[in-house]
């Protein structure tokens, strides 16, 4: 799944190749992949494009005065392209979702592999109108998210850590992927309670936080959109790479299975050398 690094560098990508280009055409290719109908999708055609902003996950592409607005989902991507095939596709056939047509003959498509489609897609006045984006938590590389803002989102929170960092409306733009290797930079079992970071702690996974963001950002950063899969993967130290040795102190990288995720982990680095048992039966480890 695209997360903030990633779809940061999309939102750079789009800002350098789209900007003050007109939309000539945008095809809906998938049922499922459009979440409003007024203002149409008619209605950013012949439009210029502006800048484009980013939201957690979200991407808002100024088009005129609306703003096209996409969330990738698990399997979602954006395809640039300079120059558009003149055969339309085909409606429902292969991973295509929804492209747009450029007057100058580029453009790009958004894409979802797999079964589950999730991908969406909004055209909206204001990004806020969309429902995901008003119930995102801080941004946490926003200059506001100190170390005192993101220790009062802990406070009180009877939930284990790894999904408090992914909870959007908690704190907007964290996955699985980059949670885990945020548990991994601070030291910290998944399932540590979040309310029972002592100051110490706080800081260190506060760090670990802007660290492991900031790092994944400068390396996607001028890197060619079809290229930023293969870049996140590289610079991931424990997700998905269980069975591997952990980079720091040589351990097996575990894992932990969900019904339609996992977790990755060094149990030497962060839960004591104790493997983590299933879900359902681990306790907490502190």
């Amino acid at each position: 799944m695209p997360e903030l690094p990633e779809v940061e560098a999309l939102r750079e990508y789009l800002d350098e190749h789209l900007t003050g280009r007109v939309v000539e055409r945008v095809l809906p290719l998938a049922v499922s992949v459009l979440k409003t109908y007024d203002p149409p999708l008619t209605a950013l055609e012949g439009q210029t494009a502006g800048a484009t902003a980013r939201y957690g996950k979200f991407l808002a592409l100024r088009i005129g005065g609306l703003h096209l607005v996409t969330h990738l989902a698990r399997a979602g991507w954006l395809r640039w392209q300079d120059a558009v095939p003149a055969q339309p596709p085909r409606p429902g056939k292969g991973p295509l979702a929804l492209r747009v047509v450029l007057a100058d003959g580029a453009g790009f498509d958004l894409t979802e592999a797999g079964t589950q489609k999730r991908l969406a897609v909004y055209v909206v006045h204001d990004p806020q109108e969309v429902p995901g984006i008003a119930r995102l938590g801080p941004d946490p590389l926003d200059a506001a998210f100190d170390r005192d803002a993101f220790a009062a989102l802990l406070t009180g929170e009877r939930r284990q850590i790894k999904g408090v960092l992914r909870d959007q409306s908690v704190i907007a733009g964290i996955g699985n992927a980059y949670s885990d290797e945020i548990l991994h930079r601070a030291k910290v079992s998944p399932f540590k309670l979040a309310a029972s970071f002592d100051e110490e702690q706080t800081t260190r996974l506060y760090a670990a936080v802007q660290d492991t963001l900031r790092e994944a950002v400068g390396r996607a950063h001028g890197v060619a959109a079809g290229r930023l899969k293969a870049e996140k993967k590289s610079g991931l130290r424990v997700h998905g790479r269980a069975g591997e040795p952990c980079p720091v102190c040589g351990d097996t990288v575990r894992s932990v299975s969900f019904a339609d995720s996992s977790l990755e982990y060094c149990p030497t680095c962060q839960t004591g050398g104790k493997p983590l048992a299933d879900r359902r039966l681990s306790r907490l480890l502190k």
